[in-house]
């Protein structure tokens, strides 16, 4: 690329690579969904077990799962090399769909109608999409000064 100047002052211009979108990768595909799977699992299912107390069945386990989507996706942008929106987002549509299934076919007291479960499954994936933007945009940095 040739040394490319101001045109009106003179100075150099250098183009950062600050936003460089990889490809899919595999790797971060699988850590996804096992991040997902794992954080999901827990809150979800293994939380109740231990503390009686909380009952996430029905429409409470799903208002417990999109904040842990977004937690995931947040850990995933923050330690992830490179832009990797899609890997967290695939994860978590692969984990929406048998978490929106055990508590659709769980519900007995708080009960919703089953489309309400693929809404608030849409809602997780955008709130994933939201925590992987937030966890690539502090990984980043606050963005260059520019010179004068």
């Amino acid at each position: 690329m040739p040394d490319r100047r101001c045109a009106s002052c003179g100075a150099r211009i250098e183009r950062t690579r600050r936003s460089k979108r990889s490809a899919f990768s595999l790797t971060w595909f699988g850590v996804s969904l096992a991040i997902m799977a794992v954080m999901t699992a827990t809150l979800v299912v293994g939380l109740p077990m231990v503390v009686p107390l909380l009952d996430f069945e029905g429409s409470a386990g799903m208002l417990v799962a999109i904040p842990t989507w977004f937690l995931g996706g947040l850990l995933i942008g923050l330690v992830s090399p490179g832009k990797t929106f899609v890997e967290p987002v695939l994860a978590v549509f692969l984990v929406a769909i048998p978490t929106a299934l055990l508590l659709f076919m769980n519900q007995t007291v708080k009960t919703m109608p089953a489309f309400m479960y693929v809404l608030m499954s849409a809602l997780g994936i955008l709130f994933t999409v939201i925590g992987t933007h937030a966890g690539e945009r502090i990984q980043l940095g606050p963005p260059p000064k520019p010179s004068e």
